[in-house]
């Protein structure tokens, strides 16, 4: 029977298709009706073929027939245009106890295969791997098959997602064919089956890589119907109650085209709480989230702002407008795809009650910024911002808001100086206060910007972290208030000795010797050039008290717990005070808010609106701003900030933080922490005067048994007062504010004690 029908198959090969060549010609016809005459007695005759099907050639064939057979069941590699799911390859396993049942299993369809051919014999007790063929692997007894297959097949596997991807030496994968024979596949090569296409690899590293590339598409999700995998690979986050569709890569934006950074929380927030009081003062407002990426800030200021905002988010990538519109359905939020069409919104969502409506645009930032006009338009791109200044100043409403987010901070905390120069022509090296000075250089080229539109800003936000650098201005309209911001941007003389700085002096005019306006004398004492020049840089306030504080009562409303310590620190860094001197409510201010010591005033829109009503009124809106941002220039923190370890005496023992400021603050001089610098204190004191109250309020380190104990006074001392320990002297030297005592008290310590 398996001769008849190998001949049968041979044959159909041979033979034309029977349905068409017999209704064209009789002759036809006759030809396959005598062709399947011969085939019943063994014989075959055409043009071609003469001569007769032996039986050997019949078996090779039938034994040909069985191979492919085999082969397919064996390998079941999966064809990508087939729509149904397969089982995995053989080579695909959990455990490797797995792969030792399949011997089991290959030994019962060896054996099979063997009881036709009287040759070959395999004994019981042996068994063949599942993963070699016969010429390259013998069957041979448990033990030595299991050292086999975990040092050939196991050790060199491929883990994904608790599966190995065993390498794998069946006939799976053709090579070049054999130049003796004919084309055959008698050389095979061993190579990998990926679980999740029907890819065949060779190498493990490629096919590591080959693994990877389906992960960072989000393409994990196996098409085997033995590795259950969930309808969508898209993992959801949560962040302030807004819920986010994101790709298993979401952190890494150089693989993945929706980029979610965790680490960016806080960032959000302050955006957040700007565009809030942004709110508060005129509504409703129309907001830009120009680089959406998963939408998730356009998502929570829909959610919670409401009524109050317009939102647009925007992306020139299709897959993240694709995920956008998606977290839009998650959020119940209604999709406005094309403005024009008002009629066609399209609901994303199963709740009715949750009305809102964002709209969802896919163009280049610059060009959205250039065809529509906002009040509140935020820039977060993958890098520097400087190429979207423009196009941002350009159509950006009076006294609307520019927040924008530059992630370069390779070049902005001089760590690529050579690119701070070409994004933002501005010369840098690195100092203790560069967290400071890359807030300076963003706002330069952002006040430069501005005035190319006739415009000026007033800096509301300044805060660099560690992984971002965050402003927020305010855009005033006019040439006035251009040319007043122009004419803030100065050159910072930096001395390289003893990090004293300062900014030139306004004016055209050369000077002779331009060391003369730093306040230390290291150019006198020290040989060479001691002092660089810096910049363009901005030399106006970083902070305004009044909105910072409104931001903060609105982050104590909307619960922003991560944003609220910053901006306690920052309303003291503004007002450059402690937060012991807080300075009380005055009896105009009826509405206030106690946080921790910090009173907060709660926004009133009848008297800090800034609604236009017509052109007089806001050229009178204009003025006023201006009159009151030079009132608050006389009251404007200090530029730049010390480090009080980068300053510390070697050999002594510095004072606690919080008692330093408060000396600096009994000495006369404004002071206050900074958020750029845990350690830094930002203080008018020149650095000079910065260096002896600190000497002062030092205590020398004591080396020998009195490093930790207690200091022995001697014997004249103790009859005068008790004895102390070393905690209680240094307060004692704290209390006394002229020094006078202190020197008694090293007078009459022994004299080694007073040697060291």
């Amino acid at each position: 029977m398996a001769a008849a029908e190998a001949a049968e198959a041979l044959l159909a090969r041979l033979s034309p298709a029977p349905g068409h060549r017999a209704e064209e010609s009789p002759e036809g016809g006759g030809e396959s009706a005598a062709l399947n005459g011969v085939a019943a007695s063994g014989k075959v005759k055409s043009n071609n073929l003469d001569g007769k099907v032996t039986e050997s050639e019949l078996e090779t064939e039938e034994k040909g027939t069985e191979e492919e057979s085999t082969r397919e069941s064996d390998s079941n590699i999966l064809d990508v245009s087939s729509d149904y799911p397969r089982e995995k390859h053989i080579s695909i396993q959990r455990h490797l106890a797995d792969l030792e049942k399949l011997a089991d299993l290959k030994e019962g369809e060896f054996t099979v295969a063997v009881s036709q051919n009287t040759d070959l014999h395999v004994t019981d007790e042996k068994k063949p791997c599942p993963l070699c063929p016969e010429e390259k692997f013998k069957a041979c007894y448990s033990h030595k098959l299991h050292r086999h297959l975990q040092n050939l097949h196991w050790k060199v596997s491929v883990e994904f997602e608790g599966y190995r991807m065993c390498i794998c030496h069946l006939p799976c994968r053709p090579v070049k064919p054999n130049l003796v024979g004919d084309q055959t596949f008698s050389k095979m090569g061993a190579h990998y089956h990926c679980i999740i296409c029907s890819a065949t690899i060779t190498r493990r590293t490629d096919m590591i890589g080959h693994i990877n590339r389906h992960v960072n598409k989000g393409e994990t999700e196996s098409r085997f119907i033995t590795v259950p995998a969930p309808k969508s690979s898209h993992e959801v986050l949560k962040e302030s109650a807004t819920d986010v569709q994101v790709l298993p890569n979401y952190s890494t934006p150089q693989k993945t085209d929706s980029y979610f950074n965790p680490k960016m929380k806080l960032n959000r927030q302050l955006i957040f709480c700007a565009l809030a009081v942004l709110a508060e003062e005129r509504k409703p407002i129309e907001c830009l989230d120009a680089f959406g990426a998963t939408g998730i800030m356009g998502l929570q200021w829909a959610k919670h702002l409401r009524s109050s905002v317009k939102v647009t988010i925007n992306d020139c990538n299709e897959n993240s407008v694709m995920m956008i519109q998606e977290n839009c359905h998650l959020n119940k939020m209604k999709v406005k795809l094309n403005p024009r069409e008002e009629d066609n919104d399209e609901v994303m969502g199963d709740g009715e009650e949750n009305t809102d409506t964002i709209e969802v645009t896919k163009m280049d930032a610059n060009v959205i910024m250039h065809l529509r006009s906002f009040d509140f338009i935020h820039l977060d791109p993958f890098g520097t911002s400087v190429n979207y200044l423009d196009s941002a100043f350009r159509n950006v409403r009076n006294l609307g808001i520019v927040s924008l987010t530059s992630t370069d901070i390779s070049s902005l905390y001089a760590k690529a100086q050579h690119v701070a120069l070409r994004h933002y022509g501005c010369n840098i090296v690195r100092t203790e206060y560069y967290k400071e000075l890359a807030a300076r250089i963003v706002l330069a080229a952002v006040t430069r910007a501005a005035a190319r539109c006739n415009k000026g800003i007033e800096v509301l936000l300044a805060v660099a972290l560690e992984h971002f650098v965050l402003v927020v201005v305010r855009v005033l309209r006019g040439p006035s208030p251009a040319d007043d911001s122009a004419k803030k941007i100065r050159y910072l003389i930096h001395c390289q000795w003893c990090e004293e700085r300062i900014f030139q002096k306004e004016g055209n005019m050369v000077e002779e010797n331009p060391y003369q306006q730093l306040p230390c004398d290291c150019h006198g004492s020290m040989p060479g050039k001691t002092a660089v020049v810096l910049g363009p840089l901005w030399s106006g306030a970083l902070f305004n008290t009044g909105f910072i504080r409104r931001m903060l009562f609105e982050a104590v409303q909307y619960g922003l717990d991560e944003a609220q310590p910053l901006l306690k620190t920052l309303v003291c860094e503004a007002e450059c005070t402690t937060s012991k001197h807080f300075p009380t409510h005055s009896p105009y201010d009826e509405n206030k808010q106690e946080e921790c010591g910090v009173y907060i005033k709660t926004p009133n829109p009848s008297a800090e609106s800034y609604v236009v009503h017509g052109k007089r009124k806001g050229e009178e809106v204009i003025r006023n701003a201006a009159k009151r941002q030079k009132a608050e220039n006389s009251a404007e923190h200090p530029a730049f900030y010390y480090n009080i370890h980068r300053h510390s005496i070697k050999g002594m023992n510095m004072p606690k933080l919080n008692k330093f400021l408060n000396y600096l603050s009994e000495a006369g001089y404004r002071v206050s922490r900074t958020h750029f610098d845990p350690m830094g204190v930002r203080t008018n004191a020149p650095l000079a005067q910065f260096k002896t109250i600190l000497m002062k309020y030092s205590t020398p380190t004591y080396t020998g048994g009195q490093a930790e104990g207690p200091v022995h006074l001697p014997e004249d001392v103790q009859a005068g007062e008790p004895p102390q320990a070393a905690a209680e002297d240094a307060e004692f030297l704290e209390d006394d504010k002229s020094g006078i005592t202190a020197a008694m008290f090293t007078q009459s310590l022994p004299t080694n004690c007073a040697a060291d």
